[in-house]
């Protein structure tokens, strides 16, 4: 149908099959709202009255200890390049990287060269260029000891 042209009274063409003519379009979910319960262990979310770093930092020793263990690759890692990287949504529980270096979910590995520590991590799309920041969640942050406070920059790797 030429662009000029108005569709005919109650239909709409371009609509998805069994959507309701009339009715507001809803949009797709975003990479944020992926579930990503497969790759992670069982999260806990912080009390509401949490205020402190500890008492938003819900993972346990046995989740920091095996999110710093070096990954078990069979095929290696792909370095997939570095990011700014400031503190996420601290209600979000897990060791997870809202990043545009990826385009699907996966698990990958960041590095903070400032204390050479790193942590295994959720890797999750986020819309932008390769060149924009990342959010890293507060457990990951805190594992690979990047100030909390700071932008600091790190290495992104995922696993093959």
């Amino acid at each position: 149908m030429p662009f000029a042209q108005k569709p005919s009274e109650g239909t709409r063409p371009e609509a998805p099959a069994g959507e309701i003519v009339g009715q507001p379009v809803r949009p797709r979910a975003r990479p944020g709202d992926l579930d990503l319960s497969a790759t992670t262990s069982p999260a806990r979310k912080p009390a509401t009255s949490a205020r402190t770093v500890e008492q938003f930092d819900t993972t346990t020793p046995e989740e920091r200890q095996a999110a710093a263990a070096a990954p078990v690759q069979t095929g290696g890692e792909q370095r997939l390049g570095d990011t700014v990287a400031s503190l996420g949504d601290v209600t979000k529980p897990g060791f997870w990287l809202e990043t545009p270096l990826v385009s699907s979910p996966k698990t990958g590995r960041v590095y903070f060269p400032g204390s050479g520590k790193s942590a295994q991590v959720d890797l999750i799309p986020i819309d932008g260029p390769d060149t924009a920041g990342s959010r890293i969640s507060l457990a990951a942050m805190r594992l690979i000891e990047a100030p909390l406070t700071d932008l600091p920059t790190i290495e992104v790797f995922a696993g093959e």
